[in-house]
Formats: C-alpha cells, structure tokens, sequence
C-alpha cells in the first residue's frame, strides 16, 4: 500500500497550499495536488520531484463528480489517504447591501459545501480502511463576524461546524478530524501581491509563515490517539487576539 496525501486548494508556490504538500512529500507521502488550474497544479507538482512524488488532479471540490473521482485516484495508486486537507477558499468581503445571491452562495459553496464533499469522500474510504487524519483550513471568520466578511465568516463558521459534527462522529472509527484557525494574515503570494505594504507594515514574523503553518498541521497528524486535538489556533506573536 503506497502512502498518501491529498491536499485540495493548491496555488502559488509561496502559499499554504504548497507548503503543506512540500511538508508531506518531505514524510515520504506520495502528493496527490488537487484544484481548478493545471498550469499551477503541474509546477507545483513538477517542484515536488514529478510523477514519482506527486499527482496533479484538476477538480472542482463544489462537484460532487470531482470530488469523487479524486479520491478514486488515489484508490488507484494504492489505497485510502493517510492526510487529507481541505484548504480551499477564497476570502472575498463586500458590504452586504452590496450582496448578491451569487456572491453569497459563491463563498458557502466553496467554504463548506466543497468541505462536505472532501469530508464524505475522505470518511469513506478512510474509516474502513483503520483511518487517518483529516484537516480543515479555518480563519478568524471561523469564530467571529465583522463587515464587509459576512458572507465569508458565515460561510466559515459553517465549515467549522461541519469538522466538529465530523470529529465526534468519526473519531471513535480511527479518523483524526482536526480544524486550524489561521488567526493572522499568510506571508504568500497572495497577499504580498495585492497589499505589498502589510509585510513592511507587520515587520519580522508578522505575518504566518506558510511552512511554519504546514509544520503545525504535520504535528497534529502525529499526535498520539490518546490525546488528539480538535481545535489549534494559530497567529504570529504579535497578533492581537
């Protein structure tokens, strides 16, 4: 049986995404990458040491098909997944009377409906098979709302739910499900492109570092069964809380 990873929300090399699948390819896991850009999808993959180490998969985690059809590719190769990560999102902010129903429904459809469908899939092919851990990336919004993030936080704290709902279900059965708030802003890609100023603004380790965060997830896939985290917050040393 091959060792396994399965990472879902995979972008920039500077991202969290990337960090996490670096951290499991450095455990000997083979790196199964999924999201909706080839191009990033098969570079990342490409850094990872290629085929051997890494499987590039385009899906869509809000279709059920796609959701589905990834985890049978990693049946293909050789069994249930050892880790699972659900770090899609995308923090979008509007005022809400400037809310649509397409802009609302975009961010709980990929906050928590694309979560739910990970989720299925990883509990039914993990349990059977004795288990294995299963992480949901959360934020700030995961636990507190504050405009223009309504539509984001609501969406959050529904994913939220939806880990501890899974925890207390599963985690008799042998999966480890797990909810990380990242209560700070990412030192990635992302963000330094659009506001360059943050990183100068927070000085040294004001920002979380992406390998830093994937370390922390490693950590908690370690952990013994006898003393199993549900919830771990994260933030630089200098976040007020």
């Amino acid at each position: 049986m091959s060792r396994s990873a399965v990472v879902i929300g995979v972008g920039a090399r500077a991202g969290l995404g990337a960090a996490l699948c670096r951290r499991f390819a450095r455990e000997g896991l083979h790196v199964f990458l999924a999201g909706r850009t080839g191009q990033t999808l098969g570079e990342r993959a490409a850094e990872l040491g290629g085929a051997e180490a890494a499987t590039p998969v385009i899906a869509d985690a809000t279709v059920e098909a796609d959701a589905v059809r990834l985890f049978d590719r990693v049946a293909e190769r050789g069994g249930a997944p050892e880790i699972v990560v659900y770090n899609a999102g995308n923090n979008r902010f509007r005022p809400l009377l400037e809310m649509d129903v397409e802009f609302f429904e975009g961010l709980w459809r990929l906050c928590c409906l694309g979560g739910f469908l990970i989720g299925r899939e990883a509990a039914r092919r993990m349990v059977p098979a004795g288990g294995g851990t299963l992480i949901f990336t959360g934020a700030t919004a995961s636990i507190r709302a504050r405009p223009p993030f309504t539509a984001f936080a609501s969406a959050k704290a529904a994913l939220r739910a939806l880990a501890h709902g899974m925890a207390r279900e599963f985690g008799a059965k042998g999966l480890h499900v797990g909810h990380v708030i990242i209560d700070g802003i990412i030192d990635g890609d992302a963000v330094n492109r659009r506001f360059p100023q943050l990183k100068a603004q927070r000085g040294e380790d004001g920002m979380l570092s992406p390998d830093a965060i994937a370390d922390a997830y490693w950590a908690l896939h370690a952990q013994e069964r006898s003393a199993w985290t549900l919830e771990l917050d994260l933030r630089p040393y200098k976040e007020t809380f």
